[in-house]
């Protein structure tokens, strides 16, 4: 795994966002396509807006699926993430090609057909974030490293759902789902390159158990290293209770 610390959220998602445009161009231009998983979340708010606005990005030609989705939550709520790709990706972008997760419809159902589309064709580029708890999409700890099911339906954990309050997302626990569609870590790890963003001193933490720590379902995030193409994009609140050696081994 590449790690990158950055000064600030917004160099970090100038930088995550001229690798991202430029993953997708290169699939274009080597197969007419690119498959795209988008992440969700305050973490990302920055990166889309750079994304959505870099040069040469012919977005009919890219195909776009999401990695999670609260179970039961309608997509007029602030923090439904259908919402989200719609207002920061999908419209401002102008994707013609996008699959998203109904958590309001039957939920095995949605799984089904979410991963029949997604496993049609290898995934070229994919988003993701670590939660506060080290969760990989909504994989809460401890998680499932072993299905290989596409999408799951999960329960998710109160540190999960905390995290949920304290981004503003939600006015109080009592609001956030219990439960969610998320796409299963062994999918993830099935996209040829991935992007890990995780900003903020929040995520200091959980970013140190997966990258120190041992590769567990207790720290999500950590499996991440085991792929061959991972880049960890992190600002100096986000590296802070990182040890000197594996700074020493970062790119700043």
């Amino acid at each position: 795994m590449l790690t990158k610390v950055f000064h600030d959220d917004a160099e970090l998602a100038r930088e995550a966002a001229g690798a991202a445009a430029a993953a997708l161009r290169d699939a274009i231009a080597r197969q007419g396509r690119a498959r795209f998983i988008a992440a969700t979340g305050a973490s990302q708010i920055q990166f889309l807006k750079e994304l959505t606005a870099s040069p040469n990005i012919n977005w009919r030609q890219v195909e776009v699926f999401h990695l999670d989705e609260y179970a039961g939550l309608p997509m007029t709520h602030a923090a439904s993430f259908r919402g989200y790709l719609l207002d920061r990706l999908i419209k401002p972008a102008g994707v013609e090609r996008y699959h998203l997760l109904d958590g309001e419809g039957d939920l095995a159902a949605v799984c089904r057909e979410a991963g029949a589309a997604l496993n049609a064709a290898p995934i070229d580029v994919a988003l993701v974030g670590i939660g506060e708890n080290g969760h990989l999409a909504f994989n809460d700890p401890p998680a499932d490293f072993l299905t290989e099911e596409p999408y799951l339906v999960v329960n998710l954990d109160e540190a999960c759902r905390r995290q949920q309050v304290g981004e503003g997302w939600f006015a109080d626990l009592a609001e956030v789902p219990r439960q969610a569609i998320s796409m299963s870590v062994r999918q993830i790890l099935k996209a040829r390159k991935i992007l890990c963003l995780a900003p903020d001193r929040r995520k200091a933490r959980a970013v140190k158990a997966c990258l120190e720590g041992g590769i567990s379902p207790a720290a999500p995030a950590s499996i991440l290293r085991t792929h061959p193409d991972v880049t960890l994009y992190l600002d100096t609140a986000s590296a802070s209770l990182l040890d000197k050696r594996t700074l020493a081994k970062s790119k700043i």
